[in-house]
């Protein structure tokens, strides 16, 4: 019997576990050569593969010995890969004066699939109506498809004056301005190593295509509220100045980026036909429409002067005038084929000129001896100046209605414009020396009457204009007597309806006058430096104006004070 005073002690496991134990299973040796027997033959089963599946293996991995050996060379590469970072490394900048080698590369692109059909050689009849352009010989009258896509594509390319930037990828479009940048930076070093006259006659101008670019429009600062009808750029400085039925005439500065304001005067009831520099650049002359009196406008004074009466002028009103080339006097276009010749000195009329019909339009030989005045009934007057007496004169060939005239600035052509959009390129020489002169072409590109003519300064371009139009503006390359195909623009509207074209005195800007109120800039590639000498009415005009502050002038200029170098880009 147990003793209720004792205290058990709890059971432990092994305790536990030593107690319930039994005896190990007796080995059957039988049995288990049986299970080895049964397991080997279940693995000989599962290691036998198909032959597929080994012809699998050995078309990704190769044979076990050829696996080994590129597992052993890859090992090694990356050993000799270690090496010679660890070289470089050690030699530092030693790799860095040396020429870097050039990069492979990369290899184009495969076609993902390929039509069989393209392959075939078809030839295509280009006598048909819609590609005879596209043949450059009556020799050229069958062609295959791969070249007449080519020759489509360059006739495209040479249509938008190369690849548009649409069609470009974006590897070409970086590397295009790394290399417009590079350019930028070559010229402008250029320009800073040497010194002397800046001022080169510009090389051959090439037909075909003209290198323009579109600029923020000229009046930008300030619009015109109505139609514009001029635009001039000054003779010596980088101004422009527009003026219009807003009865105003603006100046501005000419810098192709941002073209700030320099000043703008107001004419009270007075809406502008007309506006001229006169021949130094010191006065601007403003005509209107409505009556005889016009302005003078003083740009050194800052003073504006109506000139109300002219004495001997009995017209009713002064509309149209030209600047002669000799800076002190006017001619001005009367009623009846009138012309008078209006001195600045005195503003009185010193002779008058006749012809028959109403004058259309009036243009001087470069050294103002003679003028060629073209009627509206299409015939051209040759006058001398200062006799006042009529030299010769012709027939515009098949005018009916002469509408404009303009003289090249080198004395070689004479364009006269017709009322049917003809423009008739003559040869000076010959309209002087003969009375039945043929011209040299006839420039068809317009379908209204020509209203503006105008040479650029280096007589290689002839702009000419229709106002009764949007966009009827062409730009004729003259040692070619051909028509740049890339202006204007065909996509977009730009030009309107233009009313007046000039170009800057190293033509590079050219810009227009339309009827919405905008003077569209065009830039042209190349680019120019003025330079001026003891100009000093020009250095009072450009020290009083606001811009001045932007030039650039040379140590020397501020030292010296004689000699002004103005850096003008593209002017």
């Amino acid at each position: 019997m147990e003793d209720e005073n004792v205290i058990k002690l709890p059971v432990t496991e092994d305790k536990i576990t030593a107690k319930k134990r039994g005896r190990p299973p007796k080995f059957d040796a039988e049995e288990e050569e049986r299970l080895r027997q049964k397991n080997l033959k279940r693995l000989a089963v599962l290691g036998e593969e198909d032959d597929s599946v080994k012809r699998l293996e050995t078309l990704v991995f190769g044979a076990e010995e050829e696996l080994l050996e590129r597992l052993v060379e890859e090992d090694e590469e990356e050993q000799t890969s270690g090496l010679q970072l660890e070289d470089e490394e050690g030699r530092g900048d030693e790799d860095s004066d040396g020429e870097e080698e050039p990069r492979q590369q990369p290899q184009p692109r495969k076609a993902a699939w390929v039509d069989e059909d393209d392959e075939l050689e078809e030839e295509v009849d280009l006598k048909h109506r819609y590609r005879r352009n596209l043949m450059k010989g009556d020799a050229e009258s069958v062609m295959s498809k791969q070249r007449l896509q080519q020759r489509m594509k360059e006739q495209f390319q040479k249509s938008m004056g190369g690849t548009p930037s649409w069609a470009q990828s974006s590897d070409q479009k970086k590397k295009k301005a790394l290399d417009e940048e590079e350019e930028e930076e070559e010229e402008e070093d250029d320009l800073l190593r040497r010194t002397g006259n800046f001022v080169s006659s510009s090389e051959s101008l090439p037909s075909g295509v003209l290198r323009m670019k579109k600029c923020l429009h000229a009046n930008s600062a300030r619009p015109s509220a109505d139609r514009l009808t001029t635009v001039q750029f000054h003779p010596s400085a980088q101004v422009v100045m527009t003026a219009g039925l807003d009865q105003s005439v603006s100046l501005f500065q000419v810098d192709g980026k941002t073209n700030p304001k320099i000043q703008s005067v107001h004419l009270e009831r007075f809406p502008v036909h007309q506006a001229r520099f006169s021949r130094d650049g010191r006065t601007v002359i403003a005509t209107s429409l409505r009556n005889k009196m016009f302005y003078l406008y003083d740009m050194m004074e800052g003073r504006v002067a109506p000139v109300r009466s002219v004495r001997g002028l009995s017209e009713a009103r002064v509309k149209d005038f030209s600047v002669c080339p000799d800076g002190g006097a006017l001619l001005l276009t009367g009623t009846n084929g009138y012309l008078h010749m209006l001195t600045l000195k005195t503003n009185e009329i010193v002779r008058s000129m006749k012809i028959n019909g109403d004058v259309s339009g009036v243009a001087f030989c470069p050294d103002g001896s003679k003028a060629f005045v073209n009627s509206e009934e299409g015939e051209v007057f040759v006058w001398d100046v200062r006799s006042s007496r009529c030299l010769s004169r012709f027939m515009d060939d098949g005018c009916v209605k002469g509408t404009a005239i303009a003289a090249s600035p080198d004395g070689r052509y004479l364009a006269c414009g017709s009322q049917a959009g003809v423009v008739n390129v003559y040869s000076q020489e010959a309209c002087l020396n003969s009375t039945n002169p043929k011209p040299l072409r006839a420039v068809m590109n317009l379908l209204t009457s020509a209203t503006s003519l105008t040479f650029n300064p280096t007589s290689e371009i002839l702009a000419v204009a229709s106002r009764v139009e949007d966009e009827a503006v062409r730009l004729v390359h003259l040692p070619s007597l051909t028509v740049f195909s890339n202006f204007p623009v065909a996509s977009r509207k730009v030009a309107h309806r233009v009313t007046c074209l000039d170009f800057s005195p190293r033509s590079g800007f050219f810009s227009l006058a339309n009827n919405k109120g905008h003077a569209p800039l065009f830039r042209s590639a190349s680019q120019s430096t003025l330079l001026v000498s003891n100009c000093e009415y020009l250095k009072h005009f450009l020290c009083s104006c606001s811009f001045w502050s932007t030039m650039e002038m040379s140590e020397d200029t501020h030292q010296t004070g004689t000699l002004w170098l103005l850096h003008y880009k593209d002017f």
